[in-house]
């Protein structure tokens, strides 16, 4: 049994498999790669998921850059694309989703090569994610302030996303919220002032098996060097910042495993670090969820750690560790809640015991912040009056982010206009939104 301390993140992979480079699988791009008629031209790879890779490009004919995800070819794969396309234009539809802390769609087209035909997806360029946030501070843990400033950008966004389109989005991670910019001004195309790449650089070839393999096992080489600082590459890639003058506004992205809360896929959903109690008990859920991870990220973001990282043990499963973790931070299941669910008899007793890890130490929030994050007694008490009611065991019980946003935690900040321009679309002051929001309610 783990004890209730939570612990860093995993690493991450450095790059995506070489064997999925086939039939089915991704595309091969190489910079200078032109997209729908000439139209988009990629200028570097920005990162991979299991269905797509990802790249920025240049937008010729508005002029901008953009990020352009590209699907693998599979059917699967095509469907899931669709899935997405269909959530992002819905958040679109009407609204201004760049004032909403959400995804921006600005086009999606299909494009055919030596792997089959890819769904493509063109979306505004941001910058790094809150996993790159996390590991810039050394895993040390970001200010309150900008933990709070971080929040309300996510909880606007959520706010959204569940009241204005019934859409919960179910994967909520630091990985899947971006800052608007990136940490490292310098990897900025719009500040660093370097001028799009149009044409294929003079000699370069589409990439080769061969050529592709060897890269990989390059970038392998160099990751196996920067592991002892977890979590993926190097954070001395970036120039040293004084946190304060970064700027944490973001936006809520990947919506591939989005659904509606009226018309749901799965039971499965939500990274496991991330995952809420009745997803576990496959007892149902809801909009509740999102609140629940949404948590969870926001305390790696104040102490640098994961909140819950299971493990199997022996005799244990990994959702067994999982329930254990979050009794003893928030205190045995209701009964009802221990219950209910297709799988609640897997682990609980009929008194709402756990089967099979009997012996808890308990370690409720405050105390944890206080005693292993050198937490003040006053940021600690303020911290976890905001945390605890989106950690409830019942989810009926937790907070809407509606109600989030008018917590004091959160709406007792004062924030500087958000006057920056981002990709030519200026960003309204967040005061704006939190003003619509109460308009939204009645206040």
């Amino acid at each position: 049994m783990m004890s209730c301390s939570p612990s860093s993140s995993s690493s991450e992979e450095e790059d995506e498999s070489f064997e999925s480079y086939r039939r089915g699988g991704y595309h091969a791009v190489k910079i200078g790669d032109q997209f729908a008629g000439g139209r988009y031209i990629a200028q570097k790879k920005l990162g991979w998921g299991q269905f797509s890779t990802v790249w920025l490009a240049y937008d010729t004919k508005d002029e901008k850059y953009v990020a352009l995800k590209i699907q693998k070819s599979a059917a699967q794969f095509v469907q899931a694309a669709l899935h997405e396309i269909d959530i992002l234009s819905a958040i679109g539809d009407g609204t201004p989703s760049h004032t909403k802390f959400v995804a921006q769609l600005i086009d999606h087209f299909k494009h055919t090569g030596p792997n089959g035909n890819h769904l493509c997806m063109v979306l505004e360029f941001l910058g790094d994610s809150l996993l790159r946030l996390i590991k810039y501070t050394r895993y040390k843990g970001i200010p309150l302030k900008k933990v709070r400033e971080i929040c309300t950008c996510i909880l606007i966004g959520l706010d959204y996303l569940h009241r204005e389109h019934g859409i919960i989005h179910t994967d909520l991670k630091p990985e899947n919220i971006l800052l608007i910019s990136p940490i490292n001004p310098s990897r900025d195309p719009l500040s660093s002032g370097a001028s799009p790449i149009l044409e294929r650089p003079e000699g370069s070839i589409s990439p080769s098996p061969s050529h592709m393999e060897k890269r990989l096992k390059r970038r392998a080489r160099r990751m196996s060097m920067s592991l002892s600082i977890g979590r993926g590459d190097s954070i001395d890639e970036y120039p040293k910042r004084n946190i304060e003058e970064i700027d944490v506004r973001c936006k809520i992205v990947d919506f591939g495993n989005a659904c509606w809360a009226d018309n749901q896929f799965t039971d499965l959903v939500q990274t496991r670090q991330y995952r809420a109690p009745e997803v576990i008990l496959q007892a149902g859920y809801s909009y509740s969820i999102d609140m629940w991870s949404f948590a969870c990220i926001a305390f790696e973001l104040a102490t640098g750690d994961m909140l819950f990282n299971p493990r199997a043990g022996q005799g244990f499963s990994e959702d067994e560790d999982h329930l254990a973790l979050m009794m003893e931070l928030l205190g045995k299941f209701p009964k009802k809640i221990a219950t209910s669910g297709a799988k609640c008899k897997d682990f609980f007793d009929r008194f709402g015991d756990l089967k099979r890890i009997r012996r808890l130490k308990m370690c409720p929030l405050k105390k944890l912040l206080v005693e292993r994050y050198k937490f003040s007694e006053k940021d600690a008490n303020e911290f976890s009056e905001f945390l605890l009611p989106l950690l409830d065991l019942s989810p009926e019980k937790r907070p809407s982010a509606q109600q989030c946003l008018q917590h004091p935690w959160i709406k007792d900040i004062d924030y500087a206009p958000f006057d920056i321009i981002n990709n030519g679309n200026s960003l309204e002051n967040l005061n704006v939104g939190m003003r619509n929001l109460q308009i939204a309610v009645g206040k």
